[in-house]
C-alpha cells in the first residue's frame, strides 16, 4: 500500500490569515481509499523551501499532494518548485493556455498576460484540466512516486481530487483496500479515566483505538484497515461493542451525533419543552441548542452575572413567559484562578441546583461550561 504526504502551500496559512481545510479533506479522501497518510506540512510561497519539502517527501513516500501556489502571480511558485525538486525545466503548453482562456470566457472575462504562467508545467508532467477554475493542475511521475499539484481553492481542489486524481491513483497504485474510522463521543468523564478503562484496546494494531480530549468531552476513535468496507465495518463493530460495554452512559453518540442533540432527545423523551437563561457564556449555550431541531423554545442571554437566587427567579419568569416545561439557568463566574458554574434546572417535577468548579485554561472555560450543561441535560432524570 502506498504512503502519502500532503504539502499545503501559502504564506497566508503560516501567518494565520486563513485556515487550512484542504488537508482535512485530502486526509479523509485518502483514508477512505486505504492510503496511509504519514506526513502533512505547510510551506510558504518560496520556491526553494517548497522544492526542499518535496525532495524530503520523495525520500519517504510514493504520493505527494500539494495544494496552492498555482495562480498567475509571481508569488505562486509551485510549478517551478516541483520542477526544481526533480531537476527538470518547466515548459509551455499551448493547450493549457487555450483551457485558461476558455475558463475566463465562461466567466465572461478576459485573461491578462500573467495568466499565461498557468500554462506552464514541469517537463513531462501530466496536465489535468480544471473544469471549475482557471488554474490547471498537473501530475509529475518520478520513479515510483507521483507528485500531484492541485489548486488551493477548496472547491476546485475537491472537484479535481474526486474526478481526476482518485481515478488516477487507483489505476497507478492498484488501490484495493479501505481505511475506515468511527468516532465515539463521551461526556462527563476525563481522558485519564477513559484511558485507564480501555488502555488494553489502545495497544491494538488493527483496528487501532485512540483518544482525543476536548473541553468537557472526550472522543474515542476506532480505525480499521481492510480489503472491503464490509470487512472494516465488522472489525470496527467488534471493538465498538466492547467500548460501549466499558464506557456505558459516558457515551452519548458516534460520528456526526452531537451533545446538544442527545440533550434534546432526553427532553423529548420526557415530553417536555425547554428554555435557557444564561450568563457569562456569551450566548454559546443558546446557540448550540438552537442548531438542533427539537423541543427548544429559545434562550435569554443576560449581560450581568446574577446571584444564584436571582438567576433562579429570572429563569422561572422566563419559563412562564415562554410557556415551557423546563428551564435551564446557568451562570459562569470567572476569576484569574478558577471558574465556577452555577446551574439551576426548573422542571415540572422539582427544581435542582448544582455548582461546578473548573481549574483549566481560562480561555477554555466557556466551552467546558457549555459542554457540562449539555451533558447535564442529557443525563437529567425525572
Amino acid at each position: 500500500m502506498p504512503k502519502a504526504e500532503i504539502i499545503t502551500i501559502g504564506t497566508e496559512i503560516l501567518l494565520g490569515e486563513i485556515v487550512d481545510t484542504n488537508s482535512r479533506y485530502l486526509a479523509r479522501t485518502l483514508r477512505d481509499a486505504g492510503v496511509d497518510l504519514y506526513w502533512t506540512s505547510t510551506v510558504g510561497d518560496n520556491e526553494e523551501r517548497i522544492a526542499e519539502a518535496i525532495q524530503q517527501g520523495l525520500a519517504r513516500t510514493e504520493i505527494i499532494i500539494t495544494t496552492g501556489g498555482l495562480g498567475p502571480t509571481i508569488d505562486d511558485p509551485t510549478r517551478a518548485a516541483v520542477a526544481r525538486a526533480v531537476g527538470v525545466d518547466i515548459e509551455y503548453r499551448p493547450e493549457l493556455w487555450e483551457q485558461v482562456k476558455d475558463r475566463f470566457a465562461r466567466f465572461g472575462r478576459k485573461p491578462t498576460e500573467n495568466n499565461k504562467r498557468q500554462a506552464y508545467v514541469p517537463k513531462d508532467a501530466i496536465a489535468v484540466e480544471n473544469l471549475v477554475g482557471t488554474a490547471p493542475a498537473f501530475i509529475l511521475e518520478h520513479g515510483p512516486a507521483s507528485i500531484i499539484s492541485l489548486p488551493g481553492v477548496p472547491r476546485e481542489m475537491e472537484y479535481l481530487m474526486q474526478n481526476e486524481i482518485m481515478p488516477y491513483l487507483r489505476r497507478r497504485y492498484d488501490l484495493q483496500g479501505v481505511i475506515k474510522a468511527r468516532v465515539l463521543h463521551t461526556a462527563g468523564v476525563g481522558e485519564s479515566v477513559i484511558d485507564e478503562r480501555i488502555e488494553d484496546l489502545e495497544t491494538l494494531s488493527n483496528p487501532t483505538v485512540g483518544l482525543a480530549a476536548h473541553a468537557g468531552q472526550v472522543d474515542v476513535r476506532i480505525t480499521a484497515k481492510a480489503n472491503s468496507h464490509e470487512e472494516a465495518d465488522a472489525m470496527i463493530l467488534k471493538v465498538e461493542t466492547d467500548l460501549r460495554e466499558r464506557l456505558g452512559d459516558w457515551l452519548y453518540g458516534a460520528d456526526e451525533d452531537t451533545l446538544e442533540g442527545a440533550a434534546l432527545d432526553n427532553i423529548s423523551a420526557k415530553d417536555w419543552s425547554l428554555v435557557v437563561v444564561e450568563a457569562g457564556l456569551g450566548g454559546r449555550l443558546t446557540q448550540r441548542f438552537a442548531e438542533v431541531e427539537g423541543p427548544f423554545l429559545g434562550g435569554e442571554v443576560l449581560t450581568s452575572l446574577p446571584a444564584p437566587e436571582e438567576l433562579e427567579a429570572i429563569a422561572e419568569k422566563f419559563r412562564q413567559d415562554r410557556k415551557a416545561d423546563a428551564c435551564l439557568a446557568v451562570a459562569l463566574h470567572r476569576s484569574e484562578r478558577k471558574q465556577t458554574l452555577h446551574i439551576s434546572i426548573i422542571t415540572p417535577i422539582k427544581t435542582r441546583q448544582r455548582k461546578y468548579s473548573y481549574g483549566g485554561p481560562p480561555q477554555m472555560a466557556r466551552r467546558w461550561a457549555v459542554n457540562l450543561c449539555l451533558n447535564f441535560i442529557r443525563r437529567l432524570k425525572v
